[in-house]
């Protein structure tokens, strides 16, 4: 197993907690649903807290999005390989800020949800500790959904995933900038994405190296160094948490185009964080320690699987 199984139940939960609110707050924003001449439903979404959403839609919101990940992942390779860490922790700071806002401005006024946001922003950055940073995790990811989903259907944004997953792999296991990214924002102390640091279990006795110095002072010193290292980083990268998110809420949207009615369209969402929260426990129950591993393949398989569930309880009622 990559980690204990208290600390990979907290990167579920986190995880599938960060579902629930995104289906929710997105589901709080829409407006009103008409009709159109041909009979068609239309799901009306309210502005974000930021402003209009891009005014691209389906091809166009997909290949946009595409090119935003690869812009932005030469600018975050750039920086990695500068060691520029005060840019890119002032560049994670304004999303952080942006996309809180957009969350929280789904139930309260901007003002407010912009002041809020500022505070998780930079206590976040600047004053990091696990809970304020996995606080805000469960309110970026949400905003993230709340721009794009209402652009996207469930074409588009099914190969979005695939095209994620295979992009996922290639980073991780063939060029491995994906690895270098993530090390250099933990390192920055500024990582996207669900984090947990804990302590292992202290092994008894000294180290080989402790047990062949001579003389107990210089022994002591190795037993404490070797206890100093009993430490370990969780972690789960946003992409992952904003993917699914992105796809369960796409489908919820489709199931309110079928008339569907809007709690029923989020209960049945939820059937999609529940597979793929299987999915990602099973991939923390039996990677290796210390090896880095691409969840969107399995991601993917959890949001498909999901979706086939969600359309055998709906009994065809999706298309």
């Amino acid at each position: 197993m990559k980690h204990t199984i208290p600390v990979t139940l907290i990167i579920i939960l986190i995880f599938f907690l960060s579902q629930v609110i995104g289906l929710y707050a997105l589901s709080y924003t829409i407006k009103g649903i008409g009709y159109t001449p041909e009979g068609e439903v239309v799901v009306e979404y309210a502005d974000t807290a930021i402003g209009e959403r891009p005014q691209l839609y389906d091809m166009g919101m997909f290949l946009y999005m595409i090119a935003a990940i690869l812009i932005g992942t030469g600018l975050i390779l750039l920086l990695v390989k500068f060691k520029k860490f005060k840019i890119w922790k002032a560049m994670f700071f304004f999303a952080v800020w942006m996309t809180c806002s957009v969350t929280l401005g789904v139930f309260v006024d901007p003002i407010i949800a912009f002041s809020v946001s500022i505070f998780l922003a930079f206590f976040k950055i600047f004053k990091p500790n696990m809970i304020i940073h996995n606080v805000s995790e469960l309110l970026i990811y949400p905003g993230i959904a709340i721009i794009f989903v209402p652009n996207l259907n469930i074409f588009w944004v099914t190969l979005l995933l695939l095209v994620i997953s295979v992009y996922d792999v290639f980073a991780v296991w063939k060029s491995k900038h994906m690895v270098s990214m993530a090390q250099f924002q933990t390192k920055s102390r500024a990582f996207a994405g669900v984090f947990v640091t804990y302590k292992l279990k202290a092994k008894k006795g000294l180290s080989k190296a402790a047990r062949t110095v001579k003389g107990k002072k210089t022994a002591k010193t190795a037993k404490k160094e070797v206890a100093s290292v009993e430490y370990r980083n969780a972690i789960l990268g946003g992409g992952d948490i904003a993917f699914p998110l992105i796809f369960a809420g796409v489908v919820m949207d489709s199931l309110i185009k079928m008339s569907v009615a809007k709690t029923t369209a989020f209960a049945y969402a939820l059937i999609i964080p529940v597979v793929v929260a299987i999915a990602l426990f099973s991939l923390l129950a039996f990677a290796k320690k210390d090896r880095f591993y691409p969840a969107m393949p399995f991601i993917t398989a959890g949001c498909l699987a999901g979706y086939g569930i969600l359309w055998l309880l709906g009994s065809g009622i999706i298309a």
